[in-house]
């Protein structure tokens, strides 16, 4: 009971952590690209607000990447975005890992509890030369709360990994097509100078 106990408390602290780091308006701030292509417009790109900006969320440490990279190819462009995103979607997964460990061994755990729990009880049984019906379903009843505890933890931590993974998931989807927006307006602005150039 005790390490199912402390399995509780670890799912309970990561869920909190998790609900509040994944938030949409947390990790993805609203209008960013917009925000980025006005300040370039206006000449007002400048590295103490790319600075700002990696700082910000997670969308901006992606888009970041790639604001330092603006005057070079679209490819070193994608490649930085995408190497800054593959450490992005690292963050974003922080503690899913143990959770959805939490949610696999602790029906385990229950299951271990009952088993040792059952085997007290006829060992109690053999060292007393039988003993009454009441006895032996009160010894079992509690060698059960075990497995009941451990499914207790277990499902609510199934189900928010799952719903986490699909939040990760989600949110990644969403910061490639923002990144994707940048790249094409950051170089459509380039193809534009280099033909007034030409």
């Amino acid at each position: 009971m005790y390490f199912i106990i402390a399995c509780s408390i670890i799912a309970l602290a990561i869920i909190g952590e998790r609900l509040w780091q994944l938030q949409k308006s947390r990790v993805i701030p609203q209008h960013l690209v917009a925000q980025v292509w006005h300040w370039e417009r206006k000449n007002q790109l400048d590295g103490e607000r790319i600075k700002a900006m990696r700082k910000s969320s997670p969308l901006g440490r992606v888009l970041a990447a790639g604001l330092i990279n603006r005057n070079a190819s679209r490819d070193v462009m994608k490649e930085s975005i995408e190497e800054t995103g593959r450490h992005v979607v690292h963050d974003l997964e922080r503690y899913l890992t143990t959770l959805g460990t939490i949610a696999a061994i602790t029906p385990l755990l229950g299951l271990l509890g009952t088993v040792v729990g059952m085997m007290d009880v006829f060992h109690e049984l053999a060292l007393h030369q039988g003993g009454s019906v009441r006895n032996l379903s009160t010894g079992i009843s509690q060698a059960l709360i075990t497995t009941a505890a451990g499914l207790v933890v277990a499902i609510p931590s199934l189900v928010f990994y799952r719903f986490f993974r699909g939040r990760v998931d989600e949110l990644v989807v969403y910061m490639e097509q923002e990144a994707i927006k940048l790249v094409e307006v950051m170089h459509s602005k380039q193809l534009a100078a280099q033909e007034k150039q030409g």
